[in-house]
């Protein structure tokens, strides 16, 4: 007969969850095709303890804002939030490791907890059995679904295809404890699921400087801020997908994020030219040169090319785009667009036509339809001959001096 002492530390003890009980996290790392480029790609893998449905949701870092947005997406598949996370001591939830099962606890991690009303759990060192359920879910991810992946065109596709895959094997695969399928165990678990409130607003912030040139810098890439705030304080906002900047109560711009993880990469300008309009109020000529202007609308540039070669056509060209400022931007596009196609590109006539699209709507030919008592019996012609006919016939005829 064995005595404890020789039970080795691979035997474990099965685990069962009640429904609505908790929820495993965890990531891997895992590479896909995306944009024609093969990608490293980290993934977070979220899975229901007791019916055991699973996501997989992929990013690009494996930082706190990717964390916040990856158990949205599974709360909103599952259709509600279970009692208890149960994680490892990963860097994003998990400042420091005390004695036994007491942890610092990352303050931004337990504010989105205590957002969506779940208990954080953190296994013991070296325990991953705790969470054995998204350890083989790692596993069976790549079995399942990485080994018939295609290419993707960009990460918000490759994640809809993850979504859409992750739902579909719930359907095909026996749950294995209990009768039918995972999607079957799911449908039961959702009523003990509490209610999915709305999603924690996950971003990370930073104090930021803007620079003489109106640009902030976060993780190597530059984003333009307004003009106004040059040489001003800012708070920097970070989303997986998107850079907020606000100041003063109000938020001033946001962009797409730039992730650039090589560091032989030149580091990328993101500009918003709108930014620069009252700059240019003062210093027109940076228009000629001014790197944010080359991305406004075709027909602004097509202007600008017109103005340009002409005496004093850089102010007339920054008054044009200051009426931006001022008006609706695809009024002022659609008066610049129709200046052109009539062949005359000028301030003047720009005003004119922004003028009557903002007064009057819409300029069209009216579609007129007279009465019938006032139709002509001829209708006019253009005919040049007949005025040199009545010029024959007055022709020595006395006239009125």
């Amino acid at each position: 007969m064995r005595d404890e002492q020789s039970i080795g530390r691979g035997v474990f003890v099965p685990l069962a969850f009640a429904p609505g009980e908790a929820f495993q996290f965890d990531w891997s790392e895992n590479w896909a095709v995306i944009g024609g480029v093969r990608t490293k790609l980290q993934v977070a893998h979220i899975k229901l303890a007791h019916s055991r449905a699973f996501l997989l949701r992929a990013y690009l870092l494996q930082t706190h804002e990717m964390l916040f947005d990856a158990h949205w997406h599974g709360f909103r598949v599952f259709g509600g939030v279970p009692g208890r996370g149960i994680y490892d001591n990963m860097k994003t939830a998990v400042d420091k490791v005390l004695v036994g099962k007491d942890r610092q606890v990352n303050l931004r991690f337990m504010a989105m907890a205590s957002h969506y009303v779940f208990d954080p759990d953190f296994c013991n060192r070296a325990a991953g059995w705790e969470k054995g359920q998204v350890e083989k879910n790692v596993q069976d991810g790549r079995n399942q679904l990485w080994q018939t992946m295609p290419a993707f065109a960009d990460l918000a596709s490759l994640n809809i295809w993850l979504e859409e895959n992750s739902v579909r094997l719930w359907h095909e695969t026996p749950h294995g404890t209990l009768p039918g399928t995972i999607a079957d165990i799911w449908e039961a678990e959702k009523e003990a699921l509490m209610a999915l409130p709305p999603a924690f607003d996950g971003f990370i912030e930073h104090g930021k400087r803007v620079s003489p040139t109106c640009l902030v810098t976060f993780e190597r890439a530059r984003y333009s801020v307004p003009a106004s705030f040059a040489n001003h304080p800012v708070s920097l906002r970070v989303y997986p997908e998107k850079i907020v900047i606000a100041a003063e109560g109000q938020i001033l711009c946001e962009h797409d994020r730039v992730i650039e993880r090589a560091h032989h990469a030149l580091p990328r300008t993101v500009y918003d030219w709108r930014h620069y309009l009252t700059v240019i109020q003062r210093k027109p000529g940076a228009l000629r040169n001014g790197a944010p202007f080359a991305e406004m609308p075709e027909a602004f540039r097509l202007l600008q090319q017109h103005l340009l070669k002409q005496r004093g056509g850089d102010r007339e060209m920054a008054e044009i785009l200051a009426l931006v400022l001022q008006h609706d931007e695809h009024d002022v596009l659609a008066a610049v667009e129709m200046a052109l196609e009539a062949g005359v590109p000028t301030k003047t006539h720009v005003l004119n036509l922004l003028h009557r699209l903002v007064d009057d709507g819409p300029i069209a030919t009216p579609d007129l339809d007279p009465p019938r008592a006032l139709a002509l019996r001829e209708e006019p012609k253009a005919n040049v001959a007949r005025y040199d006919d009545l010029r024959r016939q007055l022709k020595g005829a006395r006239h009125a001096s």
